[in-house]
């Protein structure tokens, strides 16, 4: 699969190489021939920007500009976050609102989404849990923002 776009039903998207990612949607698990940082960059254009004015406009929003979530959709409130800088190849995007819960079991992390499907972090659980803090500070002012122009 070479064309793929981020959406509602995307919960995960997982770097195996430099040119291929792992996508994990609500009923189904696939290999897109991308690499996960050219995903997200794809998405973010098919909605009208690019990865790196996303990062911006959350800088702007919340002030992180490190490992900063980013907005995919608005209008759905799409938002990913990155397990580590995007800069490293080893890098996974997470849909914030599939998320259920983390997971600690045996010394390993794993997140659980609302569908039942777990995958391994790559990631401690302090920083799953900061950037799911940092992803949801996101999502309220984008929604605080949504409702002052109603």
């Amino acid at each position: 699969m070479e064309e793929y776009e981020i959406n509602e039903e995307t919960l995960a998207v997982i770097p195996l190489k430099s040119d291929k990612a792992k996508v994990y949607e609500n009923d189904r698990v696939f290999i897109v021939n991308k690499s996960a940082l050219k995903i997200m960059d794809d998405s973010c254009e098919f909605f009208g920007s690019s990865l790196e004015g996303r990062q911006k406009g959350t800088s702007k929003l919340i002030g992180v500009t490190h490992k900063a979530p980013v907005i995919i959709e608005e209008s759905k409130e799409i938002i990913f976050f990155p397990t580590m800088s995007p800069r490293i190849d080893k890098c996974s995007w997470i849909s914030l609102k599939n998320i259920e819960k983390i997971v600690k079991k045996n010394d390993k992390n794993y997140i659980l989404f609302k569908n039942n499907t777990m995958i391994e972090s790559d990631v401690s659980y302090g920083v799953i849990n900061n950037q799911i803090l940092r992803a949801t500070r996101l999502e309220s002012v984008l929604r605080n923002r949504k409702l002052s122009n109603f």
